[in-house]
């Protein structure tokens, strides 16, 4: 559902891990409320969203663009890009380690605009990779339609569960 709200994207910074985090757990929760366990989706945010996880991928030399809507600056959507741990990852290679925005903001061409921002920010790399739970049909709708495809899948821990991903690799050269 798109919105009339208007929305920036800017270069996130270390001072800025605590949106990140607050917008990552909140992302995760409605993208997954309905296909994980609840307790399962708590303890992967306390963990994986946390201020100090973000400060840990920035002070590693990730690189973050945190949307933020105007006026006010409440954050809404963000994308993370860092060395790549994916299998088929390759020398060369960048990830999409997050990209996700409020559903209400979905359609509203924010999540084209955060992978713009990954893409340029990922110049000189061979391709840019992410992964993507399988059956989130529309996530890779909008992946293909920025032009990724599908070179393998892995595993992800949820919670002691297992759930398919499909890694998917869109090329920068």
């Amino acid at each position: 559902m798109a919105t009339d709200v208007s929305w920036r994207i800017r270069q996130a910074t270390r001072e800025d891990a605590g949106a990140l985090a607050l917008i990552g757990a909140a992302t995760f929760l409605e993208t997954f409320a309905d296909v994980l366990d609840g307790a399962a989706i708590v303890a992967h945010c306390e963990r994986v969203h946390s201020r100090a996880a973000y400060e840990a991928y920035l002070d590693a030399g990730a690189q973050a663009w945190l949307a933020e809507v105007e006026p006010g600056q409440a954050p809404v959507g963000y994308a993370l890009s860092a060395e790549p741990d994916l299998p088929g990852a390759r020398d060369g290679d960048r990830e999409l380690k997050r990209i996700y925005s409020l559903s209400r903001f979905h359609g509203s061409g924010l999540g084209a605009a955060l992978m713009t921002a990954a893409v340029e920010a990922a110049a000189g790399h061979e391709r840019l990779l992410l992964g993507v739970y399988a059956r989130n049909a529309r996530a890779i709708a909008f992946y293909r339609k920025q032009g990724f495809e599908p070179i393998g899948e892995r595993r992800f821990d949820i919670g002691g569960k297992l759930y398919d991903d499909a890694v998917l690799a869109r090329s920068l050269r």
